[in-house]
């Protein structure tokens, strides 16, 4: 080849990306910008700041096979790979080995007993109660103050850490945005396996022995809608199924095994894609999916909205409505193997008319899937991401307020026996239901304003006479900016179960002159006896005791060393809760989706006696 030739292929090679992210940009604004550029950061999507942290190949799979494929569907292959080199200023890399950072011994069975500490699931228990006893948790109240970190895990390419690890047998299991799902030595760190999946794993994993065989196992779900069954060993994959055909339909809470039926809750990102004003919205409706454990083999699903939905009004542009829609389940459902029956808590609803079951508890038969009650908390929430957007052409009229269940019901015996069903919600209200009448109030107790990323968002921790409740109420500076507001959120209350009563608050812990920083407290809540764990956008986490008093705090939005040699930063701390098993806390950190800062690390705690 001549040097001519090769100077003008080398200038061809050179100025791809650059070309590409030139015809990104025509791309993101025409089709993207609407939701990711808008001035309220309560529109759901990612800024550009955060999408800058992410990898080329990320984005590039969440628009092919991802979160945000149904949006994408009609663009080229092409356009893209354009789109996402924009969006990151970067182009197409080969992505590190996952040889670094590999146990020097692979292991033929399990370090530890299976009996021994363990954290299984994301409430810890089938009643998702997220407290951990003392015989499991291995951490008192007096060693916490003397926690310091013991190693950093971190995903590539990613600016949000948003998969707790559940840890069993000494093997720590947690999936990512690299579409992967990690097993790792629990006590170091180092990497046993990794297995790919179709989509990014933001589910927390169960841990169960595969019933009718010696196998064990783990079962988790992806944001595509798979329900997984992963040789907790190998890595090996068992079986694979999908739960629900809906192009916008994934899973966004924890499957739970209980007598041998996996038991999927069925959410979905309609909520983004039926803003556009071409979307025929809504069609999707939330679903407890019912697997055989053994062999992935449907038993039932139960919609959280009877009613199919139907073609109703057309929008101003002419596309064609549908409803009633929504009632997702974002959260691991309850089980309550007294009443045969399990709980789960809804989103609102997308479109009109409102579903009488969207912002509620319901109450479905553990066999049969049959609703047995429901108890709406707020009703006529017809809402989309269109509605805090600029075209707001398939927001629903008079649409409500976004004031749906992030988080699990959390079923308690209390110590005279009477048994109570308790939540926190986006509204800033604690409710308390009775499972043995059908569901029926005992007692409301607002603790924040709420809003549409307000109120309690993730998830509340009890024992057997408090609920522990983290308030976000994060808000936005009024300037186009998507800038936090400083000055505005967060606190934590504790509660009694029997009366509703505030026993315990903590006020919110200002900012000061931190970047990027809100005193808002959204992640899940922890509880070991005695002591309180809440993870905040600020980037701390903290431990408090049960009288309010900080007992111990970590600033994790800095930089990491990662045994797996993958750049780690933490950041903002929202989604998952910690978890604590064996005398080790494990935290998340990273989380840029609603302007905080973004990071993509898992880190392990240890109390030393220095």
């Amino acid at each position: 080849m001549r040097a001519s030739a090769i100077l003008a292929a080398l200038l061809i090679w050179f100025s791809a990306p650059a070309l590409a992210q030139q015809d990104g940009a025509a791309l993101y604004a025409a089709h993207c910008a609407q939701c990711h550029d808008a001035g309220d950061a309560r529109s759901r999507a990612p800024a550009r700041s955060a999408m800058q942290a992410m990898s080329f190949d990320h984005v590039l799979g969440t628009l092919t096979s991802g979160s945000m494929a149904a949006m994408a569907k009609e663009r080229s292959d092409d356009e893209r790979r354009a789109i996402a080199s924009f969006v990151t200023g970067k182009a197409a890399i080969n992505s590190a080995s996952d040889a670094q950072g590999r146990c020097t011994q692979q292991i033929s069975g399990f370090p530890q007993p299976l009996d021994g500490p363990h954290w299984n699931g994301w409430g810890v228990d089938l009643n998702n109660s997220r407290f951990q006893p003392a015989d499991m948790a291995g951490l008192t109240a007096a060693q916490v103050p003397n926690l310091r970190l013991k190693w950093a895990y971190a995903f590539p390419g990613a600016s949000v850490s948003f998969a707790p690890p559940t840890i069993v047998g000494g093997l720590l299991f947690i999936g990512g945005t690299d579409r992967k799902v990690h097993a790792l030595d629990a006590r170091t760190g180092c990497t046993l396996w990794t297995l790919a999946t179709d989509g990014a794993v933001r589910a927390a994993i169960t841990f169960a022995q595969l019933p009718g065989s010696d196998q064990f196992a783990i079962f988790f779900g992806d944001l595509r809608a798979n329900a997984y069954a992963v040789n907790a060993l190998t890595g090996a994959l068992i079986w694979k199924t999908k739960v629900e055909e809906h192009s916008a339909a994934r899973i966004t809470g924890a499957p739970v095994l209980h007598s041998g039926v996996l038991y999927v809750p069925v959410s979905s990102l309609e909520e983004a894609a039926g803003s556009q004003a071409s979307y025929e919205c809504c069609t999707f409706r939330g679903s407890v999916v019912a697997l055989e454990a053994a062999t992935g083999k449907l038993a039932w699903q139960a919609y959280t909205i009877p009613e199919v939905p139907h073609p109703t009004d057309k929008n101003a542009r002419g596309t064609q409505l549908f409803g009633p829609s929504g009632a997702a389940i974002w959260s691991a459902p309850t089980i309550d193997a007294k009443r045969s029956a399990i709980y789960v808590a809804t989103s609102n609803s997308y479109s009109n008319p409102p579903a009488a079951t969207a912002d509620a508890v319901l109450a479905f038969d553990l066999g049969s899937g049959k609703l047995l009650w429901k108890q709406q908390a707020t009703p006529k929430d017809a809402f989309v991401v269109a509605c805090f957007t600029a075209d707001r052409t398939n927001c629903p009229d008079d649409h409500g307020p976004d004031h749906d269940f992030g988080q699990s019901p959390i079923l308690v015996t209390l110590r005279d026996g009477k048994r109570v069903l308790a939540i926190a919600q986006k509204s800033g209200v604690v409710h308390a239901l009775d499972p043995d009448d059908g569901g029926k109030i005992l007692w409301q107790t607002r603790i924040g304003k709420g809003g549409a990323l307000g109120g309690s968002e993730w998830g509340s921790a009890a024992d057997q006479e408090r609920i522990y409740v983290a308030n976000s109420d994060v808000r936005f500076l009024r300037d186009g900016t998507r800038r936090l507001d400083s000055t505005q959120g967060g606190g934590l209350f504790g509660l009694d179960l029997a009366s509703g009563t505030v026993v315990m608050e903590v006020p919110p812990v200002a900012c000061g002159d931190r970047p990027q920083c809100s005193p808002a407290l959204s992640a899940a809540v922890s509880l070991i006896p005695g002591v309180v764990f809440s993870g905040g956008v600020s980037g701390f986490l903290r431990a408090y005791a049960t009288d309010g008093k900080l007992l111990w705090e970590f600033d994790t939005a800095q930089d990491y060393k990662a045994v797996n040699g993958v750049p780690a930063h933490g950041g903002a701390i929202d989604g998952p809760g910690p978890v604590i098993a064996g005398g080790m806390l494990y935290t998340n950190s990273g989380y840029g989706q609603w302007s905080g800062v973004a990071g993509n690390v898992l880190l392990a705690f240890e109390a030393r006696t220095e």
